[in-house]
């Protein structure tokens, strides 16, 4: 191999690198409240850590206010809730659908549920797994099936 190809390969390589690390840079950090003895819930962040969302995790033996102060629906509520960016995200939400939240803005919403704590989903992981879908809701107090899974 000549040095120009070299050179070239290098290039490329550096390139390749930089647009995935400015990927990875991108994606918001996430607070997530949990309560203090439930293991699932470090399961979804450890998911999360996996997809390239930094996580912090904030125990706290004060969920239902946390989740009223953040606007999630009562109907919605799951073990957990986090924010990411402008959204608020409830219970077991796959990283793929976050990363489309993120990247759709949808007009009006306020975040995306797995409600209750469906078997299969990201840190429920083990049994027989459920059929669940992700509710986008919004601001007006609108819901809507943003994913099925």
């Amino acid at each position: 191999m000549n040095t120009i190809q070299m050179f070239r390969q290098l290039a490329l390589v550096a390139a390749v690198s930089m647009s995935a690390g400015t990927a990875w840079a991108e994606l918001p950090e996430a607070t997530m409240y949990k309560d203090p003895n439930c293991g699932c819930c470090s399961k979804w962040a450890e998911h999360m850590r996996a997809a390239g969302f930094a996580v912090k995790e904030v125990p706290s033996q004060a969920m239902g206010r946390i989740k009223s102060q953040l606007g999630v629906p009562e109907a919605l509520g799951s073990c957990h809730t986090a924010r990411i960016g402008n959204y608020v995200i409830e219970g077991h939400v796959p990283a793929a659908d976050v990363k489309r939240l993120l990247a759709e803005q949808p007009a009006g919403a306020r975040g995306l549920s797995a409600p209750g704590m469906p078997m299969g989903s990201p840190g429920m992981e083990g049994g027989t797994p459920d059929r669940y879908d992700v509710v986008q809701f919004n601001a007006d107090g609108g819901e809507t099936v943003f994913a099925r899974h």
